[in-house]
């Protein structure tokens, strides 16, 4: 049985990319030399957050939004299904990347 991970208020759910492991001349680089990615796509999404009056304002990016994660940040990273994944604020994002 497949087990999902929804966020909750302004929670973000993200996958990193994963790091480039062939150059494109198609040398296997060794782990110790990948970096990791600093960009991940949005996996999932809470509902938002509660304003000062109680009113419910959205999340600014969707499902499938790919995101710069920030350098220094306060998340969680969760291991689901044997896949990594970083729970962070919506605040906590600094960009969206369009391609």
């Amino acid at each position: 049985m497949a087990r999902r991970l929804l966020p909750t208020f302004d929670r973000i759910l993200i996958r990193r990319f994963e790091p480039i492991s062939k150059t494109a001349g198609g040398v296997l680089l060794p782990e110790s030399s990948q970096k990791k990615s600093p960009l991940g796509e949005v996996i999932a999404v809470g509902p938002g957050r509660r304003s000062a009056d109680g009113e419910l304002v959205p999340i600014s990016f969707q499902v499938k939004d790919k995101v710069l994660l920030p350098e220094s940040y306060l998340s969680n990273e969760v291991e689901l299904d044997n896949e990594k994944f970083i729970l962070v604020k919506e605040e906590d994002i600094p960009a969206k990347v369009e391609e």
